[in-house]
């Protein structure tokens, strides 16, 4: 069943949280200033190459704060101003706290926080409860990577291979944008793309298959690697 945890727990938990990550990693912290101890073990999950989603709010984060996230290519920003919660979760584990990720919180303050095990049966239904708000507060964020950072111009494409690619000329969208359309998280609706063998990930790039070019899938250079954007009228196929 879940724990409660004192100040002092929620720093160490939190930390063996983000140690422990193998997959995926979210972060959501109103007010976001990293520990030096934070940042070695951020590097480590850039070596390798964790998922890491980042939410903060109420402001913009210093400088050299933006500058470092920005360096890590594993790590997507995401920007909501109206955000009051503090929740930090791996593939197996999550902490829903009182304390922000900042150095003072943790040093300063007096914090209150419960640590949720999916490895404990009880915990597994909060999880998913948690996880369902979480993608809600994403889907409503602005993404400050995308908006921050100047996108890699694409290649020029021949009008006859545009032609081909996107066969009814409709807008392209990422899939971010479906997501919204949908309501499914992006993860759904990249794993829909890949069980229909419309996309695949190599070497942490994306790719459409032959069948995703027939259905309209070009590929594109972005800030977080290739990408594949989708015809917007392909959101009334995809299921959850």
């Amino acid at each position: 069943m879940a724990k409660y945890l004192r100040t002092s727990s929620i720093s160490a938990e939190l930390e063996n949280l983000i140690r422990d990550a193998r997959k995926e990693l979210y972060i959501i912290s109103p007010y976001l200033k990293l520990s030096d101890n934070v940042k070695e073990l951020l590097n480590d999950k850039e070596r390798e190459k964790v998922e890491v989603r980042i939410v903060f709010g109420k402001q913009e984060l210093a400088p050299a704060e933006m500058s470092y996230l920005e360096g890590l290519s594993y790590v997507r920003l995401y920007f909501s101003r109206n955000l009051h919660a503090k929740c930090y979760l791996n593939e197996d584990k999550m902490i829903i706290s009182s304390m922000n990720l900042y150095e003072f919180s943790q040093q300063n303050n007096r914090e209150m926080g419960i640590l949720i095990d999916t490895a404990n049966e009880q915990d597994k239904l909060v999880y998913e409860d948690a996880t369902k708000d979480i993608d809600s507060i994403i889907h409503n964020s602005e993404d400050f990577s995308y908006a921050k950072v100047p996108q890699k111009k694409s290649p020029k494409i021949k009008t006859e291979e545009k032609k081909k690619s996107s066969p009814s000329n409709s807008k392209l969208v990422r899939t971010k944008d479906l997501s919204l359309e949908t309501g499914i998280s992006s993860r759904k609706v990249n794993s829909w793309f890949i069980d229909n063998k419309l996309m695949y990930k190599k070497d942490d790039q994306w790719y459409a298959t032959k069948k995703g070019k027939d259905q309209g899938g070009v590929e594109k250079d972005g800030f977080y690697g290739q990408e594949v954007l989708w015809p917007a009228e392909i959101a009334g196929e995809i299921k959850e």
